[in-house]
């Protein structure tokens, strides 16, 4: 699905000796090169703070306790995601609430939102899934009538632009009150392990974040709140120094893979290419079609016996999950979600796809939608 090993040969002097000259300044935590990933990554996304932290899971935790919610409080956020934007609420003693998503970008439905709201709602987590963004505009104003935070999940959309209607443009993971990403390998950004980061034009969450990610301390051995452990090593940070400037370029060779796939597919009938929302520069961390008539978990046993990989994300979205029975959400009404967990298919899509590769996966997908 993602070809780490011939990006990383495109910039393996750049990455070796960046790598190298961590160990031998055995500069291994906390490191300069730390310091310095995290002022050019606020400049890239044109953003007052940026927390780096241990992995996208424990940004969206830290992100939730900075917020100071209490136990039993309610977070709205889809249930079509991936389990860890989730799965950190039921750890902190909140409450998921999960609404469905729209049907054309898969992201969080703003018109589902409001009927879903309590008086005990605290919080909104959208989700940019698959690349492309939420309708900020639309949430922002919900959160605002009712006094909510927003904690965006950026883990699949870093490098995103969002317009919004009064024409500015600004990068998805900055809109809300906090963006939370993640840095694991496979992602757009992604370094050689673990690793994550908030970000936030707030000042005050920003220091709260910083001060939970660092043990609840600001000053050594002074803990003022319970905090965590969580920190990007030097090493991956070195890293994703290197790969930062390639960013751009990068989701521009995911929207070209996109565009072939795209059109091999317009006329192919049971096939939906993904929805590109015109606010939305979608940067296509998944490129997924929508199958209708169409066997998927045939396809996908074909596209394997010919060497082509392919996933389903996501096949039992949160609120069918056994972790959150307690909940009693396991026959919550998602129709959309619900439908799209049973038509669904990733095809392989990363910086290093060839025209060659493309036709290869395209033929075969076409083949076996035309055999059936």
């Amino acid at each position: 699905m993602v070809d780490l090993k011939s990006q990383y040969d495109r910039i393996k002097p750049a990455v070796d000796a960046a790598i190298l000259s961590v160990i031998e300044k055995t500069e291994f935590i906390n490191g300069p090169e730390v310091g310095a990933f995290q002022q050019e990554l606020e400049n890239y996304l044109d953003v007052k703070h940026v927390i780096p932290c241990g992995n996208g899971t424990d940004s969206l935790q830290i992100a939730l306790m900075a917020m100071g919610l209490k136990s039993g409080d309610e977070v709205i956020t889809p249930s079509y995601t991936y389990i860890a934007t989730t799965e950190v609420i039921a750890l902190l003693g909140l409450k998921p609430v999960f609404v469905d998503v729209d049907p054309k970008t898969f992201c969080i439905d703003p018109t589902k939102i409001e009927a879903a709201i309590t008086p005990k709602t605290k919080a909104i987590v959208p989700v940019h899934l698959y690349g492309q963004s939420a309708d900020m505009d639309s949430i922002m104003a919900i959160a605002k009538k009712h006094n909510l935070f927003v904690l965006e999940d950026n883990a699949q959309a870093i490098g995103c632009d969002y317009t919004h209607d009064d024409g500015r443009v600004s990068k998805t993971g900055t809109i809300g009150d906090v963006g939370s990403t993640s840095f694991f390998p496979s992602k757009n950004l992604g370094c050689y392990g673990d690793g994550g980061a908030l970000c936030s034009n707030n000042s005050d969450l920003a220091v709260e974040m910083k001060k939970i990610a660092n043990h609840g301390q600001k000053v050594k051995y002074v803990h003022e709140v319970v905090g965590c452990n969580s920190r990007l090593d030097s090493i991956q940070a070195a890293v994703l120094r290197i790969k930062l400037p390639l960013l751009d370029s990068y989701c521009d060779a995911r929207r070209k893979a996109a565009d072939f796939y795209d059109n091999y597919f317009a006329s192919i009938e049971g096939i939906t290419t993904p929805f590109r929302d015109p606010k939305s520069k979608h940067v296509f961390h998944q490129y997924t079609l929508q199958l209708d008539g169409i066997d998927r978990d045939g396809l996908s046993k074909y596209l394997a016996e010919q060497g082509i990989p392919s996933m389903i994300y996501y096949p039992i979205p949160a609120h069918k999950q056994k972790m959150f029975e307690s909940f009693g959400c396991e026959n919550q009404d998602l129709q959309v979600t619900d439908w799209l967990t049973k038509r669904v298919l990733s095809l392989p899509i990363h910086t290093e796809l060839d025209e060659e590769q493309l036709n290869y996966i395209c033929a075969h997908v076409v083949a076996y939608v035309n055999n059936k």
